[in-house]
């Protein structure tokens, strides 16, 4: 898909400035707790995947599906920083939504069965996966109430359906080697989610392009 350049870019960005800065608010600080956030869940993410690909031989890793088979794959997002600085804000921020939207069943998933998962620091990992919930819950909900002011191509949403289920795995090396590929899949998106806000932050600090 051919992303859509920066039309209009001064415009949103004026009418951005109008709207948030006439709250309590400053658009950069909303942003910048939106950082914040986003940087926890790619950090959280990173580590917990980090923890569990110890449990797995070199062969073991081989086998994991693909990141093709993420079930967010299938949105097409800018690969790279360049990229990025190339889509309008609006559908930067309707993509940074859209994965977000799409984490909230397999994270549901993934929380109930990290509480029963044959690991030694099964607890460790269910807090970690309950944090990642809350960032999440938290993260959205701010980006929400952004777009909500923003109009329709802000709020736009592409639905990405789970259909993973409730159910990792039945055996220890399924419930293990799904969670890993769910959590992989999930710091991969965390990465996108944390590059595009950035990307928002920066232009809505009036930063030059090769300082972002």
């Amino acid at each position: 898909m051919a992303q859509r350049k920066v039309s209009g870019s001064k415009l949103f960005m004026t009418v951005l400035w109008m709207v948030v800065g006439s709250g309590a608010v400053p658009i950069n600080d909303l942003l910048d707790r939106a950082s914040q956030r986003s940087d926890a869940l790619h950090s959280i993410s990173t580590t917990l995947a980090r923890d569990l690909d110890s449990s797995f031989s070199p062969i073991g890793r081989m086998l994991m599906p693909r990141p093709s088979m993420c079930h967010t794959a299938s949105l097409q997002t800018p690969i790279d920083k360049e990229q990025a600085l190339q889509v309008s804000e609006s559908d930067l921020l309707s993509l940074t939504r859209s994965l977000l939207q799409a984490w909230l069943d397999p994270l549901m998933s993934m929380s109930s069965s990290a509480k029963a998962l044959p690991h030694p620091a099964h607890n460790s990992i269910s807090n970690k996966i309950h944090e990642l919930q809350e960032h999440s819950r938290r993260l959205g909900d701010g980006l929400d109430v952004l777009s909500g002011k923003l109009g329709p191509a802000a709020q736009a949403i592409s639905f990405l359906p789970y259909k993973g289920g409730n159910d990792i795995g039945h055996d220890k090396f399924t419930r293990l080697a799904n969670l890993h590929f769910l959590l992989s899949c999930f710091r991969r998106d965390s990465h996108k989610i944390d590059s595009f806000l950035k990307v928002l932050r920066c232009r809505a600090a009036r930063m030059q392009p090769d300082m972002c």
